[in-house]
């Protein structure tokens, strides 16, 4: 078999199953303000604050006292 055809679908599963990791998440403030997560954020750290990235790249620290709840999003 030859080496081309047989890379494209290897690859292609490769992603699927990258993609299939990730388990978004939503964190609900306090406030009713909610961000979309790439992931489970970071448990509280030492310093009382959760650590996490949403859905548009960006990194965002919010105070633990703050959260409401963190759930899977469904």
């Amino acid at each position: 078999m030859n080496m081309k055809n047989l890379g494209l679908p290897l690859v292609a599963l490769t992603v699927l199953l990258l993609a299939g990791c990730a388990t978004q998440t939503v964190v609900t403030l306090q406030n009713g303000t909610q961000y979309l997560t790439k992931d489970s954020p970071k448990t509280k750290t030492v310093d009382g604050f959760y650590e996490f990235t949403d859905i548009a790249g960006k990194r965002i620290r919010v105070k633990a006292d703050d959260v409401a709840t963190v759930r899977k999003e469904d």
